[in-house]
């Protein structure tokens, strides 16, 4: 069984076993004080399985991350947390409502009473941040975001987190129903809450204690693109393979907050760790004056872009931009022959690591296209007819691409109406939101 279909299959399976125990519990539990109120027990308990099931999502252990992808888990999330923010709204206004038809209330005056009381106040606060959030998160408005800020808003889910916890633990609805419910309960936050310490927090620190990434070479590899090279103790026990991305921080050189994702591009050696970036912004531009011989915070590694996911013999590795970063890494672990990469740029001189690209490639027996031109030319390179004419037999090999979203959302959108199996398509964006 492919990877990617076993942690599928993992993820599925602790849904729906949890899916169908919160359902038992619902349904004798009781019902509430009327029927509104039962109706809206039952969206609490599912928007408290929701909850956790967003800090699986978000919490980068390596088992589900080597195997579906940072990039695919981040979308789930996206998407499970919209549908949590539903859930919550729809469980507070039927609590709302159901007390004031209980009361023959107006609702009005029945939401500030609940908010008089304690355990129903921490729920209406956690809600309240969830939907704070959601609205930053809407695509129209996370756009005109800087990512530090839309970071720094979405960190306060942490405290909505707390919050929730302590809503349902004085909620005896929920956790007081019965010896198995009170268990139940108390087994799953544990383990999602164990689950996000570990692989947000502990395992990031315990390997930059034990490895000490420090910089040992920073290189100019042309005017707006710098390498810099990163050594360490111990660097054959890092489970890090080509393709795939950590997250960078070098104190003293930005604030700690200041995080990015950059690709390694160069097959890890068990030595040193490399990224190769391009100055799009201040902290990648920056990236050129950090001193040899400082330290560096080094997360992850990170991603599912590796051959781990091979199903086929041939290869076809389309890259743009700087997205040629994993490719190239790729390069030094594809076996010999049989390998097509085709490079997209505007011109040759913004080839990142061209000379390096042609020499695996060469190496390996394979081939390479270097694809210059501007966007909106008259016959893109990765249309369905163009790709075919390019790489004839593409639909019997495993195709891998990275680049820019435009472009990537172009030859997914290709390789689907060639009927290349999805099975044999690996892409990622190595985006944190």
């Amino acid at each position: 069984m492919p990877p990617v279909v076993a942690a599928r299959y993992a993820l599925w399976t602790f849904v729906i076993v949890n899916l169908v125990i919160v359902e038992a519990l619902f349904f004798t539990a009781g019902t509430g004080k009327n029927g509104v109120l039962t109706v809206a027990k039952f969206f609490g308990m599912h928007a408290a399985l929701l909850l956790l099931c967003q800090l699986l999502l978000v919490a980068r252990l390596p088992w589900l991350d080597r195997r579906i992808g940072m990039d695919r888990l981040t979308v789930w999330h996206r998407w499970v947390g919209f549908t949590l923010l539903w859930t919550l709204l729809t469980h507070a206004f039927l609590v709302v409502l159901g007390y004031a038809t209980l009361d023959d209330a107006p609702m009005t005056k029945t939401f500030f009473a609940l908010a008089g009381v304690p355990a129903s106040l921490f729920g209406m606060l956690a809600a309240a941040i969830v939907v704070v959030v959601a609205a930053v998160s809407a695509r129209q408005v996370r756009r005109r975001l800087r990512y530090e800020t839309w970071h720094g808003v979405h960190l306060l889910l942490y405290v909505a987190l707390g919050l929730a916890f302590v809503h349902q633990l004085q909620e005896p609805t929920t956790f007081k129903t019965s010896a198995f419910g009170t268990a139940y309960w108390w087994a799953l936050w544990l383990f999602a809450f164990g689950a996000l310490i570990t692989g947000r927090i502990v395992m990031p620190l315990w390997r930059n204690a034990y490895h000490r990434f420090e910089v040992a070479e920073v290189v100019r590899e042309s005017d707006n693109v710098v390498s810099v090279r990163v050594t360490g103790r111990n660097l054959d026990k890092l489970p890090a393979r080509a393709g795939q991305f950590c997250i960078w921080r070098f104190p003293g050189h930005n604030h700690w907050w200041l995080a990015n994702p950059f690709s390694l591009s160069a097959a890890p050696d068990g030595r040193s760790l490399r990224l190769t970036a391009k100055a799009a912004g201040n902290a990648s531009a920056g990236l050129r004056n950090v001193p040899v011989g400082s330290r560096a915070f080094v997360e992850g590694p990170y991603g599912a872009f590796t051959a781990l996911h091979r199903t086929r013999p041939g290869a076809l590795l389309i890259a743009g931009g700087v997205g040629i970063t994993p490719v190239r890494a790729l390069l030094e672990e594809e076996p010999a022959g049989d390998v097509v990469v085709l490079y997209r740029v505007r011109s040759e001189d913004d080839a990142v690591l061209i000379d390096e690209v042609r020499t695996l490639v060469a190496n390996r027996g394979g081939r390479l296209h270097l694809l210059t031109g501007r966007t909106g030319e008259t016959s893109p390179p990765f249309e369905p007819d163009n790709l075919l004419a390019l790489v004839p037999d593409l639909a019997e090999r495993d195709v891998y691409v990275c680049g820019p979203p435009a472009m990537t959302s172009t030859v997914l959108s290709s390789l689907r109406r060639l009927k290349v199996p999805q099975q044999q398509v690996h892409a990622e964006r190595f985006g944190l939101a």
